[in-house]
């Protein structure tokens, strides 16, 4: 059973949350009458939003997404993106309105380098930007795809100094300013990130970032490469580079999700003062990814509701998922943040209850704003007489609340054996309702074709 104000009066059903999505095209809906006499909604966030102690409200309805779907969701293992692939995740990604695209380095191969070359040639709203090493030879080719932006990298920490580049922190700074002055001197946005930014010495990563900020890099990033920081460690970070770099240089960060505290950790990068998250869609990359796209946009939507929906058609983050999900050949998780099936589900009878009456009582992301549905579920043992009762006025049936009662308790026995479907609870309320006296011989209505599933 879906809330009408999330379902259209007229016109064909859409795939929706709740059992049918994922499943099957179509869902049940129920003209939840109870809903449209129901008080205002308080206003959802409006306590989550407050900072805690004595932190400032830094950047938290002033940021940039920068969407590395295309760059660190290509290190995803299940992903192959050909060109046309890339053109149509671009092309989506563009429409939803991210800030930024990243790509991979072109310096990857030839592929990837004509890859840059076609998106950028697209045309897209967004900035186009690309991700390469700290070397020249790489920047030389990233300059020449057309790109708005370069994204320079290099590792920091004393694991990636001793075993993956083995340079040590003048050499990288040395390089470091070198590119960055490359790149500016062709008129090109550019960023520096540390990788390994919390397994690395304090005292290198503020003289590696003063020094670049000196030379006019116009973002620093940030990066839990192996995703070990928490909130705090990623706030206090945050806040002391803010402290230490020039107020017109932005600073960046970049959250692997390995220990669950990825969109934690961007949520408190942003309130320390940082400008630009990464993210990618559903959250893949390198071994179980990043921020994802989605939890990120419901965390901050509870922050500022209209920056977000004014900012991001996230209406479209749906098909976004569904697009990426079928390229990289996976579903998209049941408990997924807003679009998983029962990301808007509620089955216990008090919540159904609730639910019925004010929405905001158990939701505090509203499903109509991200192009979803909710659902209440009507068959399970755990439903309450309220929710059978808006079933029963839909289909027109005058029943007492006694009778509810009476059905519901057959629901629940039935549902004991199996779990009911719509069409039983339907079933079972019409069979009772018929053998009431007067009843017999009289029929009722079915509820609108677009709201029940076959």
């Amino acid at each position: 059973m879906v809330c009408t104000d999330c379902v259209p009066s007229e016109g064909p059903v859409q795939k929706v949350n709740g059992h049918a999505n994922g499943i099957t095209d179509t869902h049940v809906g129920i003209d939840n009458k109870a809903l449209t006499k129901q008080k205002a909604e308080q206003p959802r966030g409006s306590v989550s939003a407050q900072p805690f102690g004595n932190v400032t409200a830094g950047n938290l309805a002033n940021f940039k997404i920068i969407e590395s779907t295309l760059r660190e969701g290509e290190q995803f293992a299940n992903a192959f993106f050909d060109t046309e692939t890339k053109i149509r995740i671009a092309k989506a990604l563009d429409e939803l309105g991210v800030d930024c695209i990243e790509l991979t380095s072109p310096a990857a191969s030839e592929q990837s380098r004509a890859d840059c070359e076609k998106i950028c040639k697209l045309g897209l709203k967004t900035k186009v930007i690309t991700h390469i090493r700290c070397h020249m030879d790489d920047a030389r080719i990233a300059v020449e795809t057309g790109v708005d932006g370069v994204d320079v990298v290099m590792g920091t920490s004393k694991f990636l100094r001793e075993h993956s580049h083995g340079k040590d922190i003048t050499y990288i700074t040395k390089k470091a300013v070198e590119v960055i002055e490359f790149v500016k001197s062709k008129g090109i946005e550019i960023r520096f990130s540390t990788e390994d930014s919390f397994r690395s010495d304090l005292v290198d990563l503020l003289s590696i970032y003063q020094a670049v900020d000196k030379v006019g890099v116009n973002r620093v990033g940030i990066a839990d490469t192996v995703g070990v920081a928490n909130p705090r460690q990623v706030y206090d970070l945050v806040k002391v580079l803010r402290g230490v770099i020039s107020p017109q240089c932005d600073i960046e960060v970049h959250l692997h999700n390995d220990t669950g505290c990825a969109i934690a950790n961007a949520y408190a990068a942003l309130e320390a003062g940082a400008t630009h998250i990464d993210t990618t869609v559903l959250g893949i990359g390198e071994r179980n990814g990043i921020v994802p796209l989605g939890g990120f946009l419901a965390r901050m939507y509870t922050v500022d509701r209209d920056f977000v929906m004014n900012k991001y058609k996230i209406n479209q983050l749906r098909e976004v998922e569904n697009l990426v999900a079928d390229a990289v050949q996976i579903q998209v998780p049941f408990n997924n943040y807003v679009t998983g099936y029962c990301a808007f589900t509620h089955k216990a009878g008090i919540h159904a209850k609730a639910i019925l009456a004010n929405p905001a009582t158990y939701e505090i992301l509203k499903p109509e704003d991200f192009g979803m549905s909710r659902y209440v579920n009507i068959g399970s043992r755990l439903v309450g007489w309220n929710a059978i009762k808006s079933r029963a006025e839909q289909l027109g049936l005058a029943l007492t609340d006694e009778q509810i009662k009476i059905c519901t308790q057959k629901v629940k026995t039935l549902a004991d054996v199996r779990e009911q479907t719509v069409e039983d609870v339907d079933r079972i309320l019409r069979d009772y309702w018929h053998a009431l006296p007067d009843n017999s011989q009289k029929t009722v209505e079915a509820p609108p074709a677009e709201m029940v599933k076959p």
